[in-house]
């Protein structure tokens, strides 16, 4: 089941994808404690927003081998973790915004898994009871003040540098998917979930036991390799198999 969160006629909206259509509700989706409206509105007439409204996002460095191998660096023997603030989560269709005194401005396509209840502690085996669906993420990254700083943070962290969406997939195997990164139409990254050295149920376990995480929070798994940089009027795509495209594009500060 496909879920969004969209907006109409000024109206914000939570809903399930069916026939092209979105399927309003009401309640707590993440909780399962839901009915609908009885409103059905066409994809063409409604702005999807981001998916959810993560109170974090918990982001892994160094998690594909083929972008280890590109990096020329040894595989990490744990998780590497850090975190992208909410103010940084957009949805699909809307501008990165790029000030220019930033430097180069990278793309990083990456899978990203949504929690569906507070997680704290778990065991890996466990960790799909609290996962409640996937969608694409692109971990836009300030790869020049990345340099100058020797760690993430501020790279990581501006405004509008976490495009999520276009939904959030509840059905879905991660153990084999395609993942895709188009740059104004020629592809860029083509990689597999295959290739993570941590899978989501390990990534989901080992945050939890750092922090506790919230219904609607964000852990994004990694980028494959072809990292690469974007400019201002790029459009760029994340697709990865069986959820969908997010699309963005470059716009100056």
């Amino acid at each position: 089941m496909k879920w969004a969160r969209f907006t109409h006629n000024g109206t914000d909206y939570q809903g399930y994808l069916q026939n092209g259509c979105l399927l309003a509700v009401e309640g707590d989706v993440f909780a399962g404690n839901w009915q609908e409206t009885g409103e059905s509105l066409p994809l063409d007439d409604i702005t999807l927003l981001a998916p959810c409204q993560p109170t974090k996002v918990v982001a892994i460095g160094l998690n594909y081998r083929d972008h280890a191998a590109e990096m020329k660096m040894e595989l990490p023997q744990e998780p590497i973790l850090f975190l992208k603030p909410p103010s940084s989560v957009i949805g699909t269709e809307m501008p990165i915004i790029y000030p220019a005194w930033i430097g180069q401005l990278d793309y990083e396509a990456e899978l990203a898994i949504v929690i569906g209840k507070r997680t704290k502690n778990v065991v890996a085996a466990d960790a799909h009871k609290y996962i409640f669906a996937y969608t694409c993420s692109n971990d836009v990254t300030a790869r020049s003040l990345q340099a100058i700083d020797g760690q993430w943070s501020r790279a990581k962290a501006f405004d509008t540098f976490c495009p999520l969406g276009p939904w959030m997939e509840t059905e879905l195997d991660t153990s084999n998917l395609n993942i895709v990164l188009e740059l104004n139409g020629q592809l860029r990254q083509h990689s597999n979930t295959n290739q993570l050295v941590f899978d989501p149920s390990y990534l989901v376990a080992f945050a939890s036991r750092v922090m506790t995480l919230e219904p609607g929070d964000v852990i994004i798994t990694g980028t494959p390799g072809g990292i690469g940089p974007m400019n201002v009027n790029d459009r760029v795509v994340v697709r990865i198999e069986g959820i969908g495209e997010l699309i963005n594009w470059i716009k100056a500060d």
